[in-house]
């Protein structure tokens, strides 16, 4: 799949077979506690966002009431920074515990109000949140900017003895966030000037282009947005449509209203689950082209143009980075990463040797297809997907519509909650109803870990388009905590939140998905398990919080290559109708087609984090002249594409990844953490997956390690605790048919050098 970052549509209830679902419904104690806090206080009442603890009370939130709270709790927090700052901390308990704190009270609540202008983007929010980032932002610069903090944590790391390794995890994270964050910016002036007053220039400079950065990073996702739900294409003719399935037809009359799928009118929008379908089946080559080139034109003029924000925000990246004291944007984001600029381009050159040729034998193959089914026109890229279908069918038998029927949205979540049980003995109880959610078809339920209540976590499936962001993504809503615990409690619990963009169900038919869906539900629900399934109780270390970004995709990716083994395909694939199990013609099909293409699919990821990484590292941004247009630009499609984008190809404007979404200089760790995801993979093969009792007794092993560790150890040595080894690349290049007879083994020493080296001392 597209790694993912990251409208409306009741879900019967019903329709989920209950079977792998423990239990009866009852009412959370942390919720109970929420809202008795919340009726029992006037200002709780007029406050919802504070109020809103564990599980937001969503139906109070607006963005009338947000702006208020948050301006207030700013407020409080700068005070509270200036008297943590005047107490002189010298112990963890004096400095980390109120730390957290501070930590917590602002990232919960700005993090409830982030979340829902990802999934319930409005103008009104909108304004809102124009208000409230600059503010946000300050407040958080104030925080990892404290000189005071800084250095009484580096005396405390330095200087104290007995700590744990969670607790030197902790250290040395607060510390390399605060010299990112710019704290004491080392500055060169000429003998006789005052050093002072040019740290402070600096300083200011670097916070400065903090807010203009996260301004325009919001710009950017905006626009992405807007660009998105601004193309309508009205089709009143079906001949129009010839080819597209049945179930399109219905999704697209439904989107036009007053409408039929079998008399239309018929609405195309540029939404993934549209746009796929479209590019996929639509036999109308036209159409194909105008959707394809408005899809590839995303965001990049008019009002909505992202052009322009690239451009600035890469200058000012550069710039922000020199005056942290590094050579280029690449080096700064990767300084808290596993990886470091060069061990990440020699993994991206290591797999793209091994995919390149692979890739061109692929497009070779299929324009000898196309025109052995007397196609006589040049293959153009809005044919690709089109005629990879047809080869697909053609050397399988198989299309995605084939799948559909067998991969209901229900089962499909019974299958993952009884994959979770069978690797980890972590039971799904659904939960719906019990807290206030933002749309009416997410969902709520919640995880127990041997028997007894871990977690929580909601589920939120459907496209909305014009209000929730494309893509899918897990949030870590509200992390484990000991400290952070309600009165009377040991522990607080963590939450997760779960977003996907598939189809939503049409009048009594629940949501049938294909098995790219199947894959990205299973993806996120893996991220949704390293949150929840934590150990580590120091909220800063626990779940996926203190993991190094290159690393947090190996669970992910790991449960997201069990959809594919046949028992757990068979566990869930049942037709929606008649509960009759897939075929196993069927299942083999799908397995077979698992690696079809593989070569493309890998070299168009590597051509994202090569791009990515060489701007970071390479580009200055020069006027009149955009990026597209730069021999560097050129470079990287020559070595990372086998057929080259149009010209007016603007995938940058709406690659969110890495301007809006937190994944600059990091997209190369989709690969990176997929190697060990792989390998990890292979242990399960390994020990025969017949084999009942070894599989179980290595998810076990794979939980009490990978899982549950989260940032308290470094993620190389958490892969060597659970593999007895470093990671290899054979594995993942075994997995996608591309393992050569000369590919070498992975750089194994440099995934574990740059995990232990990268951090702060």
């Amino acid at each position: 799949m597209p790694p993912t970052r990251t409208r409306t549509a009741v879900l019967v209830i019903g329709l989920l077979l209950c079977a792998s679902l423990a239990g009866g419904a009852r009412t959370p104690l942390e919720y109970i506690q929420d809202v008795q806090m919340a009726e029992g206080s006037a200002g709780a009442k007029e406050d919802p966002l504070l109020a809103s603890t564990i599980f937001p009370l969503y139906d109070k939130l607006t963005a009338e009431n947000i702006v208020p709270s948050l301006m207030n709790l700013f407020k409080e927090l700068q005070k509270d920074i200036d008297e943590l700052e005047a107490s002189a901390p010298a112990t963890w308990a004096d400095l980390v515990d109120p730390y957290e704190r501070l930590n917590d009270r602002l990232n919960l609540p700005w993090g409830i109000v982030t979340h829902l202008e990802g999934v319930k983007n409005s103008d009104a929010l909108r304004a809102a949140m124009d208000q409230l980032n600059p503010l946000q932002v300050a407040v958080s610069q104030r925080l990892g900017q404290s000189s005071p903090l800084y250095q009484a944590f580096k005396l405390i790391r330095n200087n104290s003895t007995g700590l744990t390794e969670a607790q030197q995890r902790v250290l040395d994270g607060v510390i390399i966030s605060a010299k990112l964050s710019g704290v004491d910016l080392e500055v060169a002036v000429p003998e006789g000037e005052d050093k002072g007053k040019a740290r402070l220039q600096a300083t200011n400079r670097f916070n400065d282009i903090t807010q203009q950065l996260s301004t325009l990073s919001n710009n950017f996702s905006n626009n992405a947005l807007d660009a998105t739900a601004a193309f309508k294409l009205l089709i009143t003719d079906k001949k129009d449509l010839d080819g597209l399935p049945g179930s399109f037809l219905a999704q697209a009359a439904q989107r036009a209203s007053n409408a039929t799928a079998e008399n239309g009118p018929w609405l195309i929008t540029l939404d993934a689950p549209t746009y796929t379908s479209v590019m996929s089946y639509a036999d109308n080559r036209t159409l194909r082209e105008e959707v394809y080139r408005a899809y590839i034109s995303r965001a990049s003029s008019g009002a909505a143009d992202n052009t322009p924000v690239i451009e600035q925000m890469m200058a000012l990246r550069q710039e922000q980075a020199h005056l942290a004291g590094y050579s280029n944007a690449a080096e700064y984001f990767m300084a808290n990463k596993m990886a470091t600029p060069q061990t990440a381009m020699d993994l991206i050159e290591q797999l793209r040797e091994a995919s390149y040729n692979t890739a061109a034998k692929e497009l070779k193959d299929l324009r000898q297809f196309a025109a052995s089914q007397n196609y006589t026109e040049t293959l153009m890229n809005w044919d690709i997907a089109y005629w990879a279908q047809k080869q697909q069918q053609a050397l399988f038998n198989l299309t995605d519509e084939d799948v559909r029927p067998y991969l209901p949205l229900p089962r499909v979540l019974e299958g993952l909650f009884a994959l979770a049980k069978r690797l980890f003995n972590a039971t799904v109880e659904a939960a719906d109803g019990e807290v206030p959610v933002w749309d009416p078809s997410v969902r709520f339920f919640r995880l127990y870990r041997n028997g007894e209540l871990k977690a929580h976590f909601y589920l939120d499936s459907f496209a909305r388009p014009g209000e929730k962001s494309a893509g899918a993504w897990q949030s870590s809503m509200v992390g484990q905590s000991a400290l952070l615990a309600a009165p009377g409690e040991k522990l607080r619990m963590p939450v997760a939140v779960l977003v996907t963009n598939q189809s939503p169900p049409v009048g009594d038919k629940p949501s049938l998905m294909t098995m790219y869906e199947v894959v990205t539900l299973f993806h996120e629900f893996g991220h949704g398990l390293q949150h929840m399934l934590t150990s580590e109780t120091d909220v800063l270390v626990s779940g996926i919080a203190g993991i190094e970004q290159d690393a947090v995709e190996q669970p992910s990716q790991f449960l997201e290559r069990w959809a594919h083994e046949k028992p757990v395909l068979l566990s869930f694939a049942r037709h929606y109708q008649t509960n009759e199990s897939m075929p196993d013609d069927l299942v083999n099909k799908v397995e077979a087609t698992r690696n079809y293409r593989s070569g493309t699919d890998t070299l168009r990821q590597l051509f994202y984090a090569l791009i990515d990484l060489k701007i970071h590292s390479k580009y200055n941004p020069q006027p009149g002249v955009f990026l597209h247009q730069t021999d560097l630009y050129k470079d990287v499609i020559a070595k990372t594409t086998v057929m080259a984008p149009l010209p007016e190809d603007r995938f940058l404007c709406t690659f969110t990844h890495i301007f809006s979404g937190g994944y600059a200089s990091g997209y190369y760790g989709y690969k990176w953490a997929q190697v060990m995801s792989i390998d990890g993979f292979s242990a399960f093969q390994e020990v025969g997956m017949d084999n009942a009792d070894a599989i179980a007794k290595e998810g076990l092993k794979y939980r009490d390690t990978i899982l549950s560790l989260g940032g308290a150890r470094a993620p190389a040595l958490v892969f060597q605790d659970f593999r007895g080894r470093p990671a290899s690349t054979t594995p993942i290049l075994r997995d996608e048919n591309l393992l050569q007879t000369d590919s070498g083994s992975v750089q194994t020493q440099s995934l574990v050098s740059a995990a232990i080296s990268q951090r702060a001392n």
